[in-house]
């Protein structure tokens, strides 16, 4: 029935799927037609059972289909889905938060990860009168023109060398640096003196599986976009609410002038934010000159949704101890047995999401990362599906782990990574 559901859907999709990575090209085999899912697992059309891993891609950090996210949505739903209008829900969800990012005085509620951060370096462009942007090899923060410069994600994932369709004229205004070097983009600055606008980062790699920053490498940011006149935005839209109730600026104490946010804090509905210091902000229509908008923004459901599962997470004072403690466990486990077959394999973590790299040398950057052996990768994801686990079909994603994973759960994960990788080792 998966088969039958992708030859339908191939005919009104290009691929067969609405958005790239989920067509297995780099893993082989047919994608699953998700039917419905419900705290840790998912079910196909054919009724199969999975241990989820993908989570949305990241925004189910309560599990599925969790009930008060589903109650507070179908409350919401029986007074109207949109309005146009504005909601004092809308500023509820807003003080959550600033609460949980104080770095993020004013914001504005958009629909998508993409927007946030085409938005903020927009808005980056605008109150500082620069072009240039500075992005990270292999950084994929969405598919807006400026930033699907040497992206990673899909893009990676499918080996796509570049983007046609983006001209040359805007791809020549940003420019791509190497993460965690920073005397590169010391060099940068210098070369380009007065005109950049922003430096935007992933305080922690997501889409090229995770990589997380150097000691000093955020703080360095930090004080060389404050010297050089340019706004440095954090994209946490993955690694916001992840290991904390808030994002890496709480953790490292480095502070962006913008915050992109999204996936958790939507609670699954379509739902992203961008913000920063006032000062900035004051810029954005109709306080100032740099227009945005959208007709779904601030979306009542999607609001309640977000509302109930910031407030569910802030409601419960070991939720992060619990969720890390668990991811873990998970991440030494399947490490263990990797190594206990004699593959050569990094595991990187950050909280509750983490990759394994198949690669024998530290992954640090996206050049470090593609030296993993993306075909042992798609042999394990193979065999892992036929365990029952269902992890990103891409060398180059993260797997989540939600509130919803019990131990029982990560124990049956370990063993059928245990087992997967006797197989290889035996050449099945």
């Amino acid at each position: 029935m998966n088969a039958e559901a992708l030859k339908a859907a191939e005919k009104v999709f290009p691929g067969g799927v609405n958005s790239p990575v989920r067509a297995f090209k780099s893993v082989g085999g047919s994608p699953l037609f998700i039917k419905r899912a419900s705290g840790s697992r998912i079910f196909d059309v054919e009724g199969r059972e999975y241990l989820d891993y993908v989570g949305s891609w990241g925004p189910m950090i309560l599990g599925h289909a969790d009930p008060d996210v589903i109650a507070a949505v179908t409350r919401t739903a029986a007074s109207g889905l949109s309005f146009g209008a504005p909601t004092e829900a809308e500023t509820e969800l807003a003080h959550l938060v600033r609460e949980a990012f104080p770095v993020i005085e004013k914001m504005r509620l958009v629909n998508s990860g993409t927007e946030a951060t085409m938005s903020a370096v927009r808005l980056a462009r605008g109150f500082t009168g620069r072009p240039l942007i500075v992005k990270f090899d292999g950084a994929y923060h969405g598919h807006a023109d400026s930033l699907l410069v040497s992206a990673g994600s899909g893009v990676a994932t499918l080996a796509i060398p570049g983007c046609p369709g983006i001209p040359e004229s805007i791809a020549a205004c940003t420019l791509v640096l190497p993460f965690n070097n920073i005397a590169a983009l010391q060099a940068c600055f210098e070369k380009h003196a007065g005109q950049i606008a922003g430096v935007i980062v992933e305080p922690v790699c997501g889409n090229i599986g995770v990589v997380n920053p150097a000691d000093g490498y955020l703080a360095a940011l930090r004080k060389l976009c404050s010297e050089h006149g340019a706004l440095l935005i954090f994209d946490e839209v993955m690694t916001g609410f992840r290991s904390c109730f808030g994002g890496v600026s709480n953790l490292t104490e480095v502070c962006p002038d913008l915050t992109c946010l999204g996936k958790i804090v939507g609670g699954g509905m379509p739902l992203a934010i961008y913000g920063g210091r006032a000062e900035i902000m004051a810029h954005i229509a109709p306080d100032g000159p740099v227009y945005q908008a959208g007709t779904l923004a601030g979306n009542p459901v999607a609001v309640a949704a977000g509302i109930a599962t910031l407030k569910k997470i802030k409601s419960q004072p070991h939720f992060y101890e619990h969720l890390l403690a668990r991811a873990g466990k998970l991440e030494a486990g399947i490490a263990a047995a990797a190594a206990t077959a004699g593959f050569k394999a990094v595991s990187n973590r950050f909280g509750s999401m983490f990759t394994m790299f198949f690669t024998d040398q530290p992954v640090v950057d996206y050049a470090t990362a593609k030296t993993s052996n993306t075909a042992l990768f798609a042999r394990w994801f193979r065999g892992m599906l036929a365990e029952g686990v269902y992890l990103a079909p891409s060398q180059f994603e993260a797997a989540f782990l939600s509130a919803a994973h019990s131990d029982a759960d990560i124990h049956h994960t370990i063993v059928a990574a245990t087992h997967v990788f006797k197989q290889l080792a035996a050449g099945k």
